[in-house]
């Protein structure tokens, strides 16, 4: 009997420093999945948009923390007119509450307000990127967590004797809550994102490491390459 048409591998590994458990979806980690901003990206919304060049930022940041919202704070301190399109309309707070716990990014005609669009002089997509690229600095130092880590998902869960499980997987679309079903269009279902020229696990090196730490990471390259990989589902459906 085959495999079902969505299956997944996953590798579990014991982390050597602390009570945890890891489980990573290594049919998405050894994909060739890769960010296509502003080279084929459709968005978000309920049509493809793809000359929009909105991404995944049409509904602005989540953020997981209050630490988390003052690191984008300062980062959003160190930027210019030249590299933020609508700094003008930041004034002294560049997020807002959704609900009773949700805060986000604010959003500026309909999408985050770091999102620079087609037009700007300083270049489209995320102002906190193109900031840290200018500095010098990695840019998952000034972004929200989740957007440096998407499209990563990491889950954790601690058990009735403190053990940590952490589940490192794709983002799917049900993570966006209901509004997930009603995109037209989203990078991890769709083979027009599989074409990067190196597995995830070496293009998102850097985010994975900041997850994970250098040890797992190490451990983690050593199962990938060893087995025979299950290839991802959206170019498994292609074929």
């Amino acid at each position: 009997m085959g495999r079902p048409e969505n299956a997944h591998d996953f590798i579990s590994i014991e982390d050597p420093e602390e009570q945890r458990t890891w489980m990573f979806d290594a049919t998405f980690l050894r994909s060739s999945w890769t960010c296509i901003y502003g080279q084929g990206c459709q968005g978000i919304l309920t049509q493809p948009t793809p000359e929009m060049h909105q991404g995944c930022c049409s509904m602005g940041a989540w953020f997981v923390d209050e630490e988390d919202v003052a690191k984008v704070e300062q980062a959003a301190a160190r930027l210019d007119a030249s590299t933020w399109q609508f700094i003008s309309k930041a004034g002294d707070r560049i997020w807002r509450k959704r609900g009773k716990d949700e805060i986000t990014t604010r959003l500026v005609d309909d999408a985050c307000i770091f999102l620079n669009r087609p037009g700007f002089e300083g270049g489209i997509g995320c102002a906190l990127h193109h900031g840290a690229v200018k500095a010098g600095e990695r840019p998952l130092d000034w972004k929200p967590t989740a957007c440096w880590q998407l499209p990563l998902r990491l889950e954790d869960q601690v058990d009735d004797n403190g053990h940590v499980n952490s589940l490192l997987r794709e983002w799917k679309r049900r993570d966006w809550g209901a509004g997930g079903d009603e995109f037209a269009w989203w990078c991890t279902d769709s083979p027009l994102a599989f074409v990067g020229a190196d597995p995830v696990y070496r293009t998102l090196k850097e985010e994975i490491v900041e997850i994970t730490g250098p040890k797992v990471y190490a451990m983690l390259v050593k199962r990938l390459e060893a087995p025979v990989p299950l290839p991802h589902p959206a170019l498994r459906k292609r074929g």
